[in-house]
């Protein structure tokens, strides 16, 4: 039984804590969910940092109009986690102003379309007419009930994440990213083997000067995902390979905008088929290309990866 609800105006500053509890316990959920180490009380005071180019306590304090313990709390709080830099002002060594540092700077830019997709989902949950706060409170709480505002947002911001995502070919300003990726899955989730390292270190010399194709996937103008075709002995055949994104962008669904793409590519180009190798134990990864079409082939006894246990094909 919800003995709170049943106080009515008597539980309202109980009830709007415990509200305030179970969002910020979802908040955290999301932030955990997209690999982001950030604690969503300590939003406000990283948010009006980010709005200043250097701000003091005293200017975060006024805005936010918290206590001065609690700034300095949350102030020590992001500087354990390297988020901000403290430095002097120039005309008053007295005065601290506070940045955010490279870290925080990358980490609000990996939070800000978490922040948009906080804010549409939780419009969504609250707009409506009541004729009291607490009704509001009743209604909200049973919305919160029936439908999870964690996987809501989660929901959202994947589908934002994958509308904006755009595919690019290769430049040769692309190369670093294509061995860092490469090699930080590689290491993730197998080993490097030297013909790994070889192919990955000289794209151009390896793939793109054979005929051919490396993409990337760019997110706001970052590099975030590759992937690759590669020209094989067989005719108008070519290996899909040297897919890879970004650990703080898994599970935006790049990896499947990367696939439809080479496919769409590989149709355009007339290409006779798609061929990979895989792993069985990429459990998810072999879902999704059977989901795009791929069968299982024998692998041949030379096959150029050795942990390859998997061969698939896809005829178009």
């Amino acid at each position: 039984m919800n003995a709170l609800k049943g106080f009515g105006e008597l539980g309202l500053g109980s009830r709007l804590k415990r509200l305030s509890e179970f969002m910020m316990k979802d908040i955290q959920a999301v932030y955990d969910h997209f690999n982001i180490d950030f604690d969503p009380y300590l939003f406000p005071i990283i948010k009006i940092i980010d709005n200043y180019n250097g701000v003091t306590n005293t200017q975060i304090k006024d805005s936010l109009q918290l206590s001065q313990p609690a700034i300095t709390q949350a102030i020590n709080k992001l500087i354990k986690k390297e988020l901000i830099s403290i430095t002097t002002d120039e005309n008053d060594a007295r005065k601290k102003i506070v940045h955010l540092s490279d870290k925080g700077t990358a980490t609000v830019s990996q939070m800000r379309p978490l922040w948009t997709a906080m804010e549409t989902v939780v419009k969504q949950y609250t707009q409506f007419t009541s004729n009291s706060l607490i009704e509001h409170i009743n209604t909200l709480e049973a919305k919160l009930e029936d439908q999870s505002l964690k996987q809501s947002i989660i929901d959202y911001t994947k589908a934002q994440m994958k509308q904006q995502v755009e595919v690019v070919n290769y430049q040769d300003d692309y190369a670093p990213y294509f061995y860092d990726l490469n090699i930080e899955w590689l290491k993730t989730y197998f080993y490097v083997e030297a013909f790994d390292e070889e192919v990955l270190s000289k794209p151009d010399q390896y793939i793109i000067s054979k005929g051919g194709h490396i993409f990337f996937a760019k997110l706001n103008g970052a590099v975030v995902g590759t992937v690759a075709l590669m020209p094989t002995k067989e005719s108008q055949v070519f290996e899909l390979t040297k897919m890879a994104v970004s650990p703080e962008h898994r599970g935006y669904k790049i990896g499947q905008k990367l696939m439809q793409h080479c496919i769409d590519f590989a149709k355009s180009s007339r290409f006779n088929a798609l061929m990979l190798y895989s792993n069985t134990i990429l459990e998810n990864a072999i879902y999704i290309y059977r989901k795009y079409g791929f069968i299982e082939i024998p692998v041949e006894p030379d096959s150029p990866y050795e942990r390859s246990n998997i061969k698939m094909r896809l005829d178009l």
